[in-house]
């Protein structure tokens, strides 16, 4: 079959001859239909994210497709079906799954990780994931492209709750890329009254309007502190959501939030993302500052329900679709910025 494969750091190439994946007792093969580029695809290639990352290895986690063979028993799945998958695997028995924290898991494996990935012809669904409800049934309303959408957007409701966005609430968004756009549609969903985006890119700030931003601004030209005391009448806003890698800015932040407010630190940051704060303006102002990393399987099915209902529009976050053998391409238009939601077709 035709994959994708990464040998080492920025080493990757498509070759049409590796093995097609040889199913187990409870595995099920997936014909791989659309696969989106992910921020963290990026990395993973570049070689700025490493754990769990093998070589030589298929990356690649924001799957769709459909069941090609399945030799799992005792399952609804069946040879044709259309479908999801969620990629993050937590060992269930750990401190994290115990208290509901399977997103965090201490033995969590992945596929595009530790599993071969998605920018594939054909897809390994292990065991323990088929038997924990990783594949997930795709209704004929939900297309393909929609359907690899699901994981990422899945990980922004899991932010969103990190970030206590709320009914009637204010929530700043920081950065307009494909996950500030899914932030707003679902701080929308949520209910809150003000939303505003920061972002510097023209494109982007058209695009945080389309879906639904009540203030969308500029900041190497404007003032987000006078933006933020305009918006909150001096207080500052609920909710900071960091949806850029830049960790310099962390302190700025904290700034325009109100007494008792959030900042959710949701994008990864290169290296060690060493930053300095103010710790008397947390301890005196009773910020909470968080993360938030992946998403657990009751975010992705509660998302695959917005966007089955249309409450969240991610198809026209899709901004180009490229064959598998045309990757490379694909690779420098996400490194570039230019595109939004970048899909593979296998």
């Amino acid at each position: 079959m035709k994959a994708l494969v990464l040998n080492s750091p920025n080493q990757f190439e498509t070759i049409k001859d590796y093995p097609l994946p040889n199913l187990r007792e409870g595995e099920i093969l997936v014909r791989v239909k659309s696969c989106t580029i992910c921020g963290t695809d990026i990395r993973i290639l570049e070689g700025k994210k490493t754990k769990g990352v093998h070589y030589p290895s298929v990356p690649g986690h924001e799957i769709a497709g459909i069941i090609e063979e399945t030799k799992a028993t005792g399952m609804t799945l069946k040879k044709g079906d259309r479908i999801s998958v969620i990629p993050v695997i937590p060992c269930h028995t750990c401190h994290y799954c115990l208290t509901g924290q399977e997103n965090i898991c201490q033995n969590r494996r992945a596929i595009g990780y530790e599993y071969d990935g998605g920018f594939a012809e054909y897809l390994r669904i292990p065991e323990e994931a088929v038997k924990y409800g990783h594949v997930v049934p795709l209704p004929e309303s939900i297309s393909f492209e929609e359907g690899s959408l699901i994981e990422p957007l899945s990980c922004c409701l899991n932010g969103i709750k990190k970030s206590k966005v709320h009914l009637a609430g204010s929530c700043l968004i920081v950065g307009a890329g494909p996950i500030g756009l899914m932030h707003i549609q679902l701080a929308k969903a949520v209910g809150a009254a003000h939303i505003v985006v920061s972002e510097p890119n023209s494109i982007r700030r058209d695009l945080a309007r389309y879906f639904g931003a009540d203030i969308v601004l500029d900041p190497t030209t404007q003032n987000i502190e006078e933006v933020s005391r305009d918006v909150t009448d001096g207080i500052g806003f609920d909710s900071v959501i960091l949806a850029i890698g830049v960790s310099s800015i962390v302190n700025d932040l904290l700034l325009l939030l109100r007494k008792g407010g959030t900042l959710n630190l949701f994008a990864g940051f290169p290296d060690k993302g060493t930053c300095t704060l103010d710790a008397n303006l947390i301890h005196y102002n009773e910020i909470t500052v968080n993360g938030t990393s992946a998403s657990t399987r009751f975010d992705y099915l509660q998302v695959k329900e917005l966007v089955a209902q249309g409450k969240v529009r991610v198809k026209e976050l899709i901004s180009h679709h490229f064959a598998l053998e045309q990757f490379r391409e694909a690779y420098e238009l996400a490194k570039k910025g230019e595109g939004i939601k970048i899909v593979i077709q296998p």
